[in-house]
């Protein structure tokens, strides 16, 4: 159900910043976070760049879904956009301007912890004006290859995620069901971190198209076993990270929504495909 409490729009109650490395850049990034006011949205900046190019958080901005979401074009683009729009929807924060000074958010751990701490570092402030809070009021369904993803009309927002990889003895099929939610945000899904078959990954490493990326932001699996030290978070760490994804993935729709979106195999690019869809079927409830 939609939370009677939280019926109105949200914005950060002060500024926070953090630094970090791109995964694909692997160069070091400053961003910084600030309130907006009512019906802002979220908005990105590049102040690196000499024109200061924004970048609404809006389907129409994605021009790439290869591995990761872009918004812009080109140079005049921001990159790996979706775990902070994971944490801003999960918290209802409904208008902010992230200022970054590099073509990349920075990864942190290669999940949404470090978003979700500035969130409550920070402190949420209840806007006076209502959210606008759209409704599924008729199934949707999307089919490519061999991705799937239907929508069921809900009062709540619930993702519910199977993968399967066959060439993957220790991932093999893993499914999850998230109702979302802040603290049950928080408690299951912020922590999880982006994944990798090394097989998968290796030709970017070779061709350098992967240069921040390590052990210390990504699960990595080579030859059937996990190769981080520390093991994985979660026994079923990669579908809970897919779910994180796709909720930041959805965001970009610009406004909240209650449905029950269950998906088989989507990645980024079936996520912005299957929004495209999605935004014109939502009806103001």
């Amino acid at each position: 159900m939609v939370d009677n409490k939280d019926l109105f729009q949200n914005t950060l109650k002060a500024n926070v910043s953090f630094s970090g490395i791109g995964l694909f850049t692997g160069e070091k990034v400053n961003i910084s976070i600030f309130p907006a006011k009512e019906d802002s949205g979220i908005v990105f900046r590049r102040i690196d760049l000499p024109e200061k190019p924004m970048f609404p958080a809006k389907l129409e901005n994605v021009k790439e879904t290869d591995r990761t979401t872009f918004l812009g074009f080109g140079k005049k683009s921001i990159q790996t956009v979706e775990h902070i729009l994971s944490a801003l929807r999960a918290f209802n924060i409904d208008n902010a301007y992230v200022e970054v000074d590099g073509a990349e958010i920075p990864i942190g751990d290669g999940s949404a912890n470090v978003f979700v701490k500035l969130f409550q570092e920070a402190g949420i402030e209840r806007q006076s004006k209502k959210a606008e809070i759209l409704k599924l009021v008729e199934p949707l369904y999307f089919n490519e290859q061999h991705v799937h993803i239907i929508a069921l009309p809900s009062d709540e927002f619930r993702i519910s995620f199977a993968i399967h990889h066959p060439t993957s003895d220790l991932l093999k099929s893993q499914y999850y069901s998230f109702l979302v939610q802040k603290d049950l945000y928080i408690q299951d899904i912020a922590s999880s971190r982006t994944y990798s078959i090394y097989e998968e990954i290796e030709p970017l490493l070779k061709n350098n198209l992967m240069k921040g990326g390590s052990l210390e932001n990504a699960v990595i699996i080579k030859a059937g076993k996990v190769m981080n030290p520390e093991g994985m978070r979660f026994p079923n760490e990669m579908v809970r990270h897919k779910v994180l994804d796709m909720i930041g993935d959805l965001s970009l729709i610009g406004n909240r929504f209650t449905a029950h979106i269950i998906a088989v195999r989507s990645g980024h690019y079936a996520n912005i495909l299957f929004a495209k869809k999605l935004i014109h079927q939502l009806k103001k409830s």
